[in-house]
């Protein structure tokens, strides 16, 4: 066989998306005699799609040359690019940033109007929106969609638009910023772009409908993009990110073993080659897996090494919550919130930020908190962020002493999860729905609650919500007397029993400042000074 017939051969295998067999055509073409620069840039495409990013930078640098030498500045500066892409997104900023320069030079130099332009404007969005300047990230994303259709390229102009529609999700436009997406997703689906293209819109559409809370979209393109992945069983990039989205998925709908080994999978394939960004998003989703079932050392060590790439937060603050570590979850959360910027971010860690403060006894922040939360949802208008919003609120109104109201808007969250197909969150919601029913004396109710609640963790394996459930389960129901919540006949119980602020705080895991706080309430409910009298009143009243 002939160079030129091994050529031929590795450009066919590209047209028909067999990646593995154009790198080896074409590479063995290059060793037999060297490629011409156009082609070099079909060898380079294939050594990405394969995972060879070695190969792939060594190519593109040739290419780079070769163009130069042949006077061809534009191409010479789109192989830079495309250079510093891959090197940025490996995290290896400081040869991302020399290649971009030199790209950046070539143009200016020959004071070029191209679509290289556009190109070279994609990395300065991502830099700006990275900075959290939404607004600034729009308009550099919408002047590189023009020149994308200027120039005809689809590639560019269909990047450029999802940067456009991310922006504007960030912005608070959210109907704008949807439509955007969603036509970047009718020319990937069009087959009007390029592979390259392809992979990299659909993880940026699904990781902007996760982030509006909009599951229908991201199960539809997640489904989607694990299609495509599998119709080119030689595809590296890209497949790993698509476990992780599969995994979250799975997650919420409670095939937990199954989310589990696909984000395992995921680990896998995003560690070779070593530096890809979308292994902290794996290692994050891993944590997560293992602080539901219980796993907290597991956990522990996950959610450091993804934040390496990724915030742990506000899954880290969930688990100091799970082992009790009240004061840490509260001061993690509270410094998680004030760092987020915009709304979206905003109600990621609101959902969290509601149940670790309820839990330090602070319910005016968490009344403040979900009442965000419920704008944000009435604005957005996604059933996931409306059930999430409910529960948080319900939880409130049950702390606030108001079961008849928090059951009532429990039941809604309830029938929302439900309809969402989340079992986990459905059950969580439940055992709200039980301890309201306990609260207004219905304790029949409440027991049913409980026990159905309890049977989907068993299901689940989610081993802290089921302690939780058994503990409700044994706590006593508030007494009348009194006036006392379930919490404060614990805190008697024991300073009846002669412990210290101290030791109590031990043995419920809070804090001294909240044990002082639950005592001085149970003073004052029982109209009684001393631990002395609260202690006559506890044993005749039989709350001991």
């Amino acid at each position: 066989m002939t160079t030129a017939d091994t050529l031929d051969r590795g450009r066919a295998s590209l047209e028909r998306q067999a990646w593995a067999d154009a790198f080896d055509k074409l590479s063995a073409a290059d060793r037999e005699t060297p490629l011409a620069p156009e082609d070099l840039e079909l060898l380079a495409k294939a050594a990405y799609l394969v995972g060879r990013d070695a190969d792939r930078d060594e190519v593109l640098a040739r290419a780079h040359r070769e163009w130069l030498r042949l006077g061809g500045a534009e191409r010479a500066a789109r192989c830079a690019f495309w250079l510093a892409f891959g090197l940025l997104n490996r995290g290896e900023l400081a040869r991302g940033g020399g290649w971009l320069a030199r790209a950046r030079r070539l143009l200016d130099d020959g004071q070029l109007d191209c679509v290289e332009q556009g190109y070279l404007l994609i990395p300065l969005a991502l830099q700006r929106f990275a900075e959290g300047d939404a607004a600034a990230a729009y308009a550099t994303f919408g002047q590189a969609a023009k020149i994308g259709d200027r120039f005809g390229d689809r590639d560019l102009a269909t990047l450029a638009r999802a940067g456009r529609g991310q922006a504007l999700l960030r912005l608070g436009e959210t109907t704008e910023g949807v439509a955007l997406l969603d036509e970047a997703m009718v020319a990937v689906e069009a087959g009007e772009v390029s592979p390259i293209m392809v992979g990299s819109v659909y993880c940026a559409v699904i990781e902007a409908c996760q982030e509006l809370f909009d599951l229908r979209r991201a199960q539809e393109w997640t489904v989607a993009l694990s299609d495509w992945c599998a119709s080119q069983p030689d595809l590296v990039p890209f497949r790993g990110q698509c476990l992780v989205h599969r995994s979250q998925v799975m997650q919420l709908r409670g095939a937990w073993p199954d989310a589990m080994e696909e984000v395992r999978r995921a680990r896998q394939r995003l560690s070779t080659p070593p530096g890809q960004p979308a292994l902290g998003m794996a290692i994050y989703q891993q944590a997560e897996l293992y602080r539901l079932r219980g796993q907290f050392p597991e956990a522990e060590e996950a959610y450091r090494e993804a934040s390496q790439w990724v915030p742990p937060q506000p899954g880290l603050a969930l688990l100091r919550l799970a082992q009790g570590r009240v004061d840490a979850a509260a001061a993690a959360i509270r410094t998680a919130l004030d760092g987020a910027q915009d709304r979206l971010a905003r109600a990621k860690v609101l959902v969290a930020y509601v149940e670790i403060v309820l839990a330090a006894d602070d319910v005016s922040a968490a009344r403040t908190a979900a009442g965000e939360l419920s704008e944000i949802a009435a604005d957005l208008g996604m059933p996931l962020l409306q059930a999430v919003a409910a529960h948080a609120t319900g939880a409130v109104l049950l702390a606030e002493r108001d079961p008849r109201a928090a059951l009532a808007t429990l039941r809604r969250a309830w029938t929302a999860w439900r309809e969402l197909q989340a079992p986990y969150e459905a059950a969580r919601a439940r055992v709200l729905m039980g301890l309201a029913c306990r609260a207004l004396g219905d304790t029949d109710t409440a027991e049913l609650e409980l026990d159905a609640a309890c049977r989907v963790f068993q299901q689940l394996g989610a081993a802290p919500e089921i302690a939780r459930v058994e503990a409700e389960s044994r706590m006593a129901a508030p007494s009348a007397a009194g006036g006392l919540t379930a919490r404060e006949v614990q805190v008697l119980r024991l300073v009846a029993a002669g412990s210290s602020n101290r030791a109590i705080a031990a043995d419920l895991v809070i804090s001294e400042h909240t044990v002082a706080r639950h005592v001085q309430n149970i003073f004052a409910k029982l109209d009684v000074s001393s631990r002395s009298a609260a202690t006559a009143f506890a044993f005749e009243h039989g709350l001991l």
